[in-house]
């Protein structure tokens, strides 16, 4: 088990440096900011403040110090190795889908045989671990399903070689609007994606959606996989695409990794996130590639110890923390690291996101080597988001967003104005820093 502090050495990386000096003063962050490309003064509060401005700097470096990431680096071998080599031989413990009559000629219902065949398995109290196993060369269709836990086994492997494709008809969704694939209370659960699919078939949604068709009714579409209170989950080697909306997203989850996903679907597709994180702690994501039409990677309420490594993103909206306190929702959002990424041709590119009128908090945020080619509003801070036809009225409260560092984000923007900071007047931003930033307007 390799184990890492990966914020805490970020953290000491960044105090110990020659532009912050010995502390966070409010001259070097004055400096900074002003010759940081693309700064409008008028976006910063007058009272724009620092890291110690309210909290003592050791408070914050105990933040970082509580954070104990750790990730399993054989396994990342062994998800690579899948990616390149084929598929691993069968195990004794392995159940097929076809044993339970599985057609797989992607015309025939087979959802009754995932469901007899996820019963099998996770019923199975053997000493071998149990494997369901989705074939390859084959489409199983497939309407809405819970993959139920907890399961009797003390680990369960879910193998996808196959691909899986989504009923299109909104029918089959009256009991549930939100999800087609649902992963629900599973325990040691891995999921290894050997080659296969999963294909939302999103199409007939995007087409009704009221972002694409402003005469139809704005409604919920199904996330395509959803993992709903999952502990010690492992997803490797994963194949997303043309989700009905979003395509995975980890919620009230715990210790997750989820190495290698590839999300595909159209660039103009509506709400279709690539990773969505909710309400979940020490997540880990690494390596994913990304190509959607909303965030390549959406973090909201609720979630803590999030780490994104060597993302891919685009095109897309870009890499989000929120929306948060839509509705004057309170939100809370801590412990946050991108640490690489090549974000392409994006709406947006690093940014934070809070409506009006909600409260709590987004804190100890660091986006660092990540390179840019045209996108849109590379670093942006919105604390008066309003994503609503009808303009959103000023609110005296906010949700709070402090001590957030940006480091050696470099590349071309779409926009004049590579960096926005709108803060709001009444809950300002607070500890921002830049370092090593060098972005350019690249006009069309």
């Amino acid at each position: 088990m390799l184990q890492q502090s990966l914020f805490l050495f970020l953290f000491f990386t960044l105090i110990s440096s020659s532009l912050c000096g010995s502390s966070f003063r409010d001259e070097h962050l004055a400096n900074l900011v002003e010759h940081t490309p693309g700064f409008d003064p008028s976006a910063y509060p007058s009272f724009f403040g620092t890291i110690d401005k309210d909290r003592p700097a050791d408070d914050f470096k105990a933040s970082f110090t509580s954070l104990q990431m750790k990730y399993e680096a054989d396994q990342i071998t062994e998800s690579r190795r899948y990616d390149h080599l084929g598929t691993p031989g069968s195990s004794p413990g392995e159940v097929s889908v076809e044993d339970f009559r599985a057609e797989g000629y992607g015309e025939s219902d087979d959802t009754e045989a995932f469901k007899k065949a996820w019963d099998k398995i996770c019923s199975s109290d053997t000493d071998v671990q149990p494997v369901l196993v989705v074939p390859e060369n084959k489409k199983y269709y497939v309407k809405p399903i819970t993959f139920l836990g907890p399961c009797k086994s003390d680990s369960i492997t879910l193998k996808i070689l196959g691909t899986i494709e989504a009923s299109n008809d909104p029918a089959h969704y009256k009991n549930d609007r939100y999800h087609w694939l649902l992963f629900y209370n599973i325990n040691n659960f891995k999921v290894e994606g050997h080659g296969g699919t999963i294909d939302g078939n999103g199409n007939t949604w995007w087409e009704n959606s009221c972002k694409i068709n402003s005469s139809k009714p704005c409604t919920v579409a199904p996330t395509a996989v959803t993992f709903y209170q999952c502990h010690d989950l492992k997803v490797y080697g994963l194949n997303v695409q043309n989700a009905q909306e979003m395509h995975v997203s980890f919620e009230q989850s715990v210790n997750v990794q989820a190495v290698n996903i590839v999300v595909t679907s159209s660039g103009t597709s509506p709400n279709t996130d690539g990773i969505h994180v909710a309400l979940s702690e020490n997540v880990q994501l690494i390596n994913p590639i990304i190509r959607a039409g909303d965030d390549c990677i959406s973090i909201v309420n609720g979630s803590k110890n999030i780490e994104a490594i060597d993302v891919t993103c685009g095109p897309g909206h870009g890499i989000s923390i929120g929306s948060l306190g839509a509705k004057k929702s309170e939100a809370h959002v801590s412990n946050v690291l991108v640490n690489g990424a090549k974000i392409t041709g994006t709406m947006n590119g690093v940014r934070i996101k809070t409506w009006q009128g909600g409260s709590g908090y987004v804190e100890n945020i660091i986006f660092q080597n990540i390179k840019m080619d045209n996108v849109g509003n590379p670093i942006i801070i919105d604390q008066n988001y309003c994503d609503q036809k009808s303009p959103c009225s000023e609110q005296s409260s906010a949700v709070q967003v402090r001590n957030i560092f940006y480091k050696n984000i470099t590349g071309t923007s779409a926009t004049k104005m590579t960096t926005t900071f709108n803060c709001s007047k009444t809950f300002p931003c607070e500890g921002i820093m830049q370092q090593e930033i060098d972005l350019v307007y690249k006009a069309k």
